[in-house]
């Protein structure tokens, strides 16, 4: 089986436009990604699919292999499924264009599994959350699980919700009723794998409604009635939304404790 791991890198973005080049310590932040996924050994091949001429020059002067795709495309899944139409590979893994943190045994999981278990076709990563603000936090997305792995739910709020008896009279209600079960609950981190197959049959489906509401694109997924698989990782991430985020991640990479993301 060849796996091709793609990395969407879109120019424009709503909270920090081009951050895709944004420099963390000489070099831009895609190439940080790129040199990470090619450490994986699973993947046979890594794409940077691209949609402005600026993004594709400074992928190439370090040496990657970048594609043009539609700015037109509405998703990363989208731009995936454009390199995937020309692109001779069973298996496709979607590493998310400012995750400049992702370890390569995050990308190698996830390969493994929807190579070696024939029923998966679609694969993401969760890992357990260790920080109660994290579960009320709308920015870190929560997933439920069945007892074989599978994606029961996605969503920005607490899932499952805490219902507590009422304080007893006089008494004020608990300040954070997650604190001392958070380790229960999942973080997804946006990292997928899919067939080739089953990557065209996403793109094709309808949005949905659960997928409108929360903002979460693999829903659509679930309310079609098809399986998501997830992979507990013990390594995290951060998502660089923000220019907070951007010096948080050179942060990181300036004390050279990306590793100390695992917890």
């Amino acid at each position: 089986m060849k796996i091709v791991a793609v990395i969407p890198a879109r120019w424009e973005s709503t909270r920090l436009k081009g951050k895709v080049l944004a420099d963390i310590n000489g070099k831009p932040m895609i190439q940080h990604i790129w040199e990470r996924v090619k450490r994986t050994h699973e993947v046979d091949e890594v794409i940077v699919a691209v949609d402005k001429e600026k993004v594709y020059k400074a992928v190439k002067a370090f040496g990657g292999n970048a594609v043009y795709t539609s700015p037109e495309q509405p998703s990363g899944t989208d731009r995936i499924a454009e390199v995937a139409n020309s692109t001779n590979a069973d298996i496709f893994i979607n590493v998310q264009g400012d995750e400049p943190l992702v370890h390569p045994l995050m990308v190698d999981e996830l390969a493994q599994v929807i190579k070696y278990e024939h029923n998966v076709l679609m694969a993401t990563l969760i890992k357990r959350i260790h920080k109660p603000e994290d579960i009320q936090n709308p920015n870190v997305v929560k997933c439920v699980v069945d007892r074989k792995g599978f994606a029961l739910y996605f969503s920005r709020s607490p899932i499952p919700y805490v219902r507590r008896n009422a304080a007893p009279a006089g008494e004020q209600p608990l300040q954070d009723p997650y604190s001392d079960i958070c380790e229960r609950y999942f973080k997804h981190i946006g990292i997928y794998a899919y067939t080739k197959d089953f990557l065209f049959t996403i793109t094709n489906l309808p949005k949905s409604t659960l997928e409108e509401s929360e903002k979460l694109e693999q829903l659509r997924v679930l309310e079609h009635g098809y399986k998501i698989k997830t992979v507990e990782t013990r390594y995290d991430t951060v998502s660089v939304d923000t220019q907070e985020d951007l010096d948080k991640v050179r942060g990181i990479l300036a004390l050279g404790k990306e590793n100390a993301q695992v917890a």
